[in-house]
């Protein structure tokens, strides 16, 4: 089994990424926004439940997943790297798939800014994150966070045997995709 790990800021392409790769590998897509989507408009006032019930999908499917004989998923995250929380839960998944023999790889992807407001309201973002169809506010958002939290790494900071660092402000998803499925040659 293999755990690929998609990782970088707001609208880089990750889950449009994740969904090349997936076309030209037999990973699965697990998308950040699969386990979002169902309870934030249930729960548009208490953003603790959101991420309570999040976190706690996120643990199940992953636990049961671990333990199949599934080719592997493909993992989409938006990493803070100036939260320890978020380290260390990037340790409890790594070590939670290779606990039970999968290969886990590290992809991290990076764009100008500009680029990444403009894809912010493409068509496949808002199509599979309803959460996302308010252009304003989650551009909003998406300022706020980025001025917040650090969301690509430093350089040398990722200390990972299976790690790929991508720039896509001028990639295509599906030149991105295949760049990864080469590099790691999935």
């Amino acid at each position: 089994m293999k755990l690929v790990i998609l990782i970088g800021p707001h609208a880089v392409g990750k889950m449009t990424v994740g969904q090349e790769l997936c076309k030209i590998t037999d990973l699965e897509l697990f998308h950040n926004h699969m386990t979002i989507e169902p309870v934030c408009g249930l729960f548009k006032n208490h953003p603790a439940e959101v991420g309570r019930l999040t976190n706690l999908f996120r643990k199940e499917i992953f636990e049961a997943f671990a333990k199949t004989d599934e080719p592997g998923m493909v993992f989409t995250y938006m990493w803070p790297f100036d939260q320890q929380a978020a380290w260390d839960y990037v340790e409890w998944l790594e070590g939670l798939f290779q606990r039970n023999g999968a290969e886990v790889y590290y992809v991290e992807l990076e764009a100008d800014f500009d680029v990444r407001i403009d894809r912010n309201k493409t068509e496949n973002r808002l199509n599979n994150k309803p959460s996302k169809r308010n252009v304003a506010k989650s551009e909003e958002l998406f300022r706020r966070l980025e001025e917040k939290h650090r969301l690509n790494s430093l350089p040398g900071e990722i200390q990972k045997q299976h790690y790929l660092r991508m720039n896509n402000t001028h990639l295509s998803a599906k030149e991105a995709a295949e760049r990864i499925k080469d590099h790691f040659q999935l």
